[in-house]
């Protein structure tokens, strides 16, 4: 029987899912190999083509390391909390977790007929409790940890409580709020507890302060940066403005050090590592105190300033003397106090503007000047100069200190800011050349600089710092870009934060009382006086019970109610520690075992998108870190291997409708070679009605109720398309459904063609028309093992030397592919193999079997099926060894000459490498095939050039 790929993949996804045959063990002597993807958001839309990609290449990987006798664990899940579900919820009233529901059958399906070898007894859903408890017990951890810097790791809480209770404060160095204070151990012993818990809320890693975030009204939450493009969310283009709320915040500053030196362990893209390198941003340079002007203008409410000066980190100290302003965030907490009332329609003006700016947009604009001057002034510590103190919005609050000092004969926001607003800009090198910008060279010697005067920049950084430091001013300082992470969002659909309040301050739920599940709630949008959706629950409130099982816990029985965290976790929420529990998936005592852990440690390939480089891929590693420094992780980096894979973008087809006289659309299209003599305008097409360039006419006119009566002008009796690469998405009509392609070719053929298209890590277009030929070529592959009426034929005879050279070409061939994630060349390798065996005439059972093995990863179903026509037991193929790669049979003994009759090539002879020219011409006169070209005539000359050619002259 032909190739009939829907029965064989139908029947082997059965077998698969009826025998578990993927299933990984937790104990084996085996070595382990763990093969993770990005689980994907379950969206309504499906998957399309572009999506497979990374999850081909990994299943190739997965099912080729267990060929090669690994324990492999491949598992799959959803990343099922989020806002589409949520959106759509609020359009429909119809609850998320059942959209996220039938999304998820959809995506099961589809990625079942592509034939994964995942592990689907080990499925996670970011959006069941049984997960989210887990999300929500790792949350409790950090609540109840501090960052210990003497030590570089996070401690238990109940540790710095006992270091208060027993010194004070003194000796602590941890990584803290700035305003904590200085006390005794009596003086903490004295403290209420209210007291007591404010205090360490400023140190715990996970905690509640007043931050400036992205908030987004017609979506009702904040947003993260990279989910906010020009002022606008990138999911529905609302506007977003820029906002101070009482926030959930994750100390990830704590680790920017360990997140960055771990970068140097780990096999990612370079690419990518430099991406969060930039991230954290590391920056070495010094903290300034530039005391506020006693004169210069201040409020009435300077009293209220908790300190006399402004603090700037800067990485060029040495250009102090160039300073002639400074400038603060337009959010800084400082801005109110120091605005004149003169300046104060000014500056209030300017901070609206500002908000609706993201921070991204701040950061890249760099030729647009505007600030507002807050009629202040402040004291330069190293010539007691009084200058003007302005704010900018091309300075973040989140950066430094949300201030800077500014020298605009150096740097050249500064420079265009002096020039905008008529300020002075001071030379301070003897060889800066500022008259038409900014200078920012560190060669030459300092000038306008008073005691660093004919000093070079080594001596003169070190001099200034030693001067600050001696005057108490100023110190040397490391500084990170990076800033603590928001955690949280003001929607339903997401894990509820394990927290309660009692006169406004947070306190853990017990963990006997995990999960806490999501209510039932009538809207999905914020109330009326704007509160979070989860603010309409009713009773969703928190009772805490007697001795609730941490430090924080408070009163007698389960008496009063207290409000609960009315905020949900941010999406990464979820995403940053569910790789551990694919180790352990159905524990309900830990969110993985030990020993579970102990066996996988960590991912060993990864396969992703680059666009979560700053956002999963930071957190999950700050996360991560947290989990070891508590002993409950093992490996520091939880990725080993990271692969980007690129995008596959979309081939998109166009008709041209003919424009009348009057510049009106009518309703005949003109074929693409033909639109140079008519007046025409370009609409795309949907690409499932086009064929190798060709528009299917009749599905064309029953494609919309419009073009039903369509008239076409056409060229050679077809209508071609015009093409055009593009993004791939609904609204070009490009999307290309993984359903068609299975129905129409079959999975191997598509997996097959998906790896064919390119380099894994590339981005290419998809091209519908080279998928004929990779399904050619199966259907190939399947006739090496049928004769011409497809009845099975192999044999058991030996192999001959040229069948051994062809297999043992592709099994090393692939092996080195794979092994170098180089997917795209071994198909092109198997198409050569299976013509040269087919050429050979090969029935041979030793070289078809291997062959079967080495495809098997690229192409399953097909295999299994020939797998057990050749006679073994059905399911063993996923962990049979992968064939041995044998050198001696690409060693060549023999070479095909040419042999030429008067100059013209009649025919190419096996002849053995070891013959010398005596031999080789006596062989080749011998041969019949030869005498026959000679026609009974005897050569005048016979030419041999060993190992090239052999030329007769008649």
């Amino acid at each position: 029987m032909d190739y009939q790929f829907k029965d064989i993949e139908k029947k082997w996804q059965e077998f698969w899912a009826l025998n578990h045959t993927f299933k990984a063990d937790n104990h084996t002597d085996k070595p382990k190999y763990y093969v993770l993807d990005m689980f994907p958001y379950p969206s309504g839309a499906g998957l399309h083509v572009g999506h497979p990609l990374g999850y081909i290449a990994s299943d190739i990987f997965a099912r080729y390391k267990r060929l090669k006798g690994f324990n492999v664990l491949h598992p799959m899940g959803y990343d099922s909390f989020g806002l589409p579900a949520e959106q759509y919820a609020i359009q429909t009233g119809q609850h998320p977790a059942l959209t996220t529901e039938a999304n998820i059958n959809t995506y099961r399906r589809q990625l079942d007929q592509i034939g994964f070898s995942f592990d689907w007894s080990r499925e996670v859903r970011t959006s069941s409790p049984d997960f989210y408890k887990w999300t929500q017990w790792i949350f409790m951890q950090l609540f109840n940890s501090w960052y210990n810097k003497a030590a570089d790791k996070a401690e238990s809480i109940e540790k710095l409580v006992k270091h208060f209770e027993e010194n004070g404060s003194a000796g602590i160095d941890a990584v803290c709020d700035d305003d904590v204070l200085a006390f005794s151990a009596a003086e903490w012993k004295a403290l209420g507890n209210r007291e007591q818990q404010e205090e360490l809320l400023k140190y715990r890693l996970t905690y509640l302060r007043e931050s400036t975030v992205n908030w987004c009204a017609a979506l009702g939450t904040v947003l993260a940066n990279d989910e906010v493009k020009d002022g606008f969310s990138e999911r529905g283009g609302y506007p977003v403005e820029q906002k101070k709320m009482m926030q959930w915040s994750m100390r990830i500053t704590a680790y920017a050090e360990r997140l960055l030196q771990g970068l140097d362990k780990i096999d990612w893209p370079e690419p990518l590592k430099e991406m969060q390198r930039n991230w954290i941003g590391k920056s070495t340079g010094a903290s300034v105190r530039f005391q506020i002007a006693e004169d210069g203008g201040q409020t009435s409410d300077f009293r209220l300033l908790t300190s006399d000066y402004i603090e700037v980190f800067t990485t060029r100290v040495d250009t102090i003397f160039g300073v002639t302003f400074l400038v603060l965030a337009p959010e800084h907490e400082l801005v109110p106090a120091l605005t004149t009332p003169g300046q104060k329609a000014e500056i209030d003006a300017y901070i609206a503007q500002t908000k609706k700016k993201s921070e991204l947009d701040r950061m890249a604009d760099a030729k647009t000047v505007s600030g507002a001057f807050t009629g202040s002034y402040v004291i330069n510590p190293v010539n007691d100069e009084k200058v003007p103190l302005y704010i900018a919005d091309y300075v973040l609050a989140g950066y430094g200190t949300g201030a800077v000092m500014a020298v605009p004969s150096g740097d050249q926001r500064d420079y265009l800011f002096a020039k905008h607003f008529n300020l002075p800009i001071v030379p301070i090198m003897d060889i800066q050349q500022i008259e038409t910008e900014a200078d920012p060279t560190k060669e030459g010697r300092y000038i306008n600089s008073d005691f660093m005067n004919g000093l070079n920049y080594k001596e003169g950084t070190a001099k200034v710092i030693a001067y600050l430091e001696e005057k108490g001013q100023g110190k040397a300082k490391i500084n990170y870009r990076m800033r603590d992470a928001i955690f949280g969002r003001q929607r339903y659909w997401g894990e509820p934060v394990p927290v309660y309040f009692k006169e406004g301050l947070p306190y853990l739920i017990d963990e006997k009382d995990l999960p806490l599940v999501l209510p039932e709630i009538d809207k999905y949008l914020p109330t009326e006086t704007g509160e979070p959706p989860l603010a309409r629950a009713e009773g969703w409130k928190y009772k805490p019970a007697v001795g609730a099982g941490n430090s924080l816990s408070f009163g007698e029985g389960r008496g009063e109610a207290y409000e609960y965290e009315l905020s949900t976790m941010p999406g990464w929420a979820g995403s940053s520690w569910y790789w551990y529990r694919y180790m352990d998936a159905h524990n309900n005592e830990e969110f993985a075992s030990k020993d579970a852990i102990a066996y996988w440690k960590d991912v060993d390939l990864y396969i992703g998108g680059s666009e979560h480089a700053t956002g999963h891929l930071l957190y999950s590693r700050f996360w991560n870190k947290f989990l070891v420094d508590m002993g409950l992780g093992i490996e520091e980096e939880p990725f080993k291997k990271l692969i980007n894979q690129g995008h596959i973008q979309g081939r998109s087809s166009f008709v041209y409708r003919l424009i009348d006289t009057e510049g009106r659309g009518t309703n005949t299209f003109v074929s693409h070679g033909l639109i140079k003599q008519y007046k025409t305008s370009e609409l795309h097409v949907d690409v499932n009605i086009v064929d190798n360039d060709i528009l299917d006419i009749d599905k064309f006119r029953a494609w919309r109720e419009e073009y039903k009566d369509a008239e076409f002008i056409l060229e050679n009796g077809k209508y071609v398309c015009g093409v055009e690469i593009e993004k791939m998405s609904k609204s070009k009509y490009n999307v290309v459904n993984p359903d068609v392609l299975v129905e129409r070719y079959g999975a191997d053929t598509l997996r097959m063609y998906e790896m064919f298209l390119g380099p894994l890590e590339q981005s290419k277009p998809w091209n519908t028309n080279g998928i004929e030929g990779v399904f050619k070529f199966l259907r190939k592959f399947w006739k090496l093992f049928h004769d011409e009426q497809f009845n099975f034929r192999v044999t058991d005879t030996e192999p001959t030397k040229a069948e051994l050279k062809s297999l043992h070409k592709i099994i090393r061939k692939v092996e080195e592919d794979i092994e170098r994630f180089s997917f795209n060349t071994s198909v092109s390798s198997f198409m050569i193999a299976v013509n040269e065996l087919t050429d050979l005439k090969c029935s041979k059972r030793s070289i078809l079997q291997d062959l079967v093995v080495v495809l098997s990863p690229y192409a399953p179903h097909i295999c299994e099926e020939l797998w057990v026509l050749l006679g073994n037991r059905a399911g063993s193929l996923s962990h049979t060894p992968y064939p041995k790669f044998n050198p001696e049979y690409l060693v060549e003994d023999e070479f095909s000459y040419p042999i030429s009759i008067n100059g013209k090539t009649k025919m190419n002879l096996n002849i053995s490498l070891s013959l010398e020219s005596a031999a080789i011409e006596s062989f080749v006169l011998a041969s019949p095939d030869v005498q026959k070209y000679l026609d009974g005539k005897t050569p005048k000359k016979v030419i041999v050039v060993k190992g090239r050619i052999v030329n007769m002259v008649l």
